[in-house]
């Protein structure tokens, strides 16, 4: 089978396509034809050598990816059968070894791919909307009537957390450029905030949770906004001690987690997408032989929603 190798992590030009042994199942396991991949910051971040590089630049060939979807085409699981359409986050943050034509993953952590989405929206309603619905639901435990702040709503992670944060009950207000406004107000969100302009020196704590997925002098900024006993969560960075102490010091929670490869949380998923509670925006699909374009798009840090590979 054809897959795309990264065998010296640097530019999106050592993505190379080559052709390697089809994956052999393990009990639990299911074989899947891919027919659409997800690329992901962390996908662009190891590909540099940085992100979770160093936890499998040990494994040879070494395929990037965890975001798919597609076809069963074996299964040793009774989770499904061969013919079913499934998507999810495979071994994340493990080798997910996605950009290949086959993908073998744990049947555990897949969900069936709803009959109203395509694949290329399935596979990107996974890493990403896996990290929105894990942050607000199982870790910030968000409720009805609590005002909820989203930085870069309009990317990946921000616009399905906006949906998700709205369906939960939540006053959403959400960040982005001004060119970008009409987008997140169409999410939901009950306000925007162009950040280029915004005074977060003088803003007064008003919020109940903050997903920041941006990082660096944003954790600070955001800190000014939360209120006490409320929320702040970090995707790209985590908080360094700094910045961990202010948050304790504001009685705010302030702490970074890890997106989790999680079957249950995929059929969350689903079921709102099959309900149309939650939309995957795809501004830009890429042929499989254009892998390397696909990382440029997300490496220049200005994609709305999400970018997909197709097979």
């Amino acid at each position: 089978m054809k897959a795309i190798v990264l065998k010296q992590p640097g530019a999106p030009g050592n993505l190379q396509i080559e052709e390697v042994a089809t994956p052999i199942l393990k009990e639990g396991d299911v074989l899947i034809a891919v027919k659409a991949i997800s690329i992901n910051p962390v996908d662009v971040k190891s590909r540099a050598g940085k992100g979770v590089y160093g936890r499998i630049k040990e494994e040879s060939p070494l395929i990037l990816g965890w975001d798919i979807s597609g076809v069963v085409t074996e299964s040793k699981s009774p989770l499904f059968k061969t013919g079913d359409a499934v998507f999810g986050m495979v071994n994340f943050p493990g080798h997910g070894k996605a950009y290949a034509e086959y993908v073998a993953a744990p049947a555990s952590q897949l969900a069936l791919k709803p009959a109203n989405i395509s694949h290329e929206e399935a596979a990107a309603a996974t890493l990403a909307a896996l990290t929105a619905y894990q942050a607000l639901a199982k870790h910030a435990n968000v409720q009805p009537g609590q005002k909820v702040l989203v930085h870069a709503a309009a990317g990946g992670v921000g616009h399905f957390t906006v949906q998700l944060a709205k369906h939960l009950g939540a006053y959403v207000v959400g960040t982005s450029s001004v060119k970008n406004r009409d987008f997140v107000q169409q999410l939901g969100a009950d306000e925007h905030i162009d950040y280029h302009a915004f005074d977060w020196e003088q803003a007064t704590p008003q919020f109940d949770f903050v997903l920041d997925t941006v990082g660096g002098d944003n954790i600070d900024r955001s800190l000014h906004v939360t209120k006490p006993g409320s929320t702040l969560i970090s995707i790209p960075s985590g908080l360094n001690e700094t910045v961990t102490e202010k948050a304790k010091a504001k009685g705010v929670n302030g702490y970074f987690f890890l997106v989790s490869s999680n079957g249950d949380d995929m059929k969350a998923l689903a079921n709102y997408l099959e309900q149309g509670t939650l939309k995957a925006h795809v501004s830009e699909s890429f042929a499989f032989a254009d892998m390397a374009k696909a990382h440029e798009q997300v490496e220049s840090g200005r994609t709305v929603g999400k970018v997909v590979v197709v097979l």
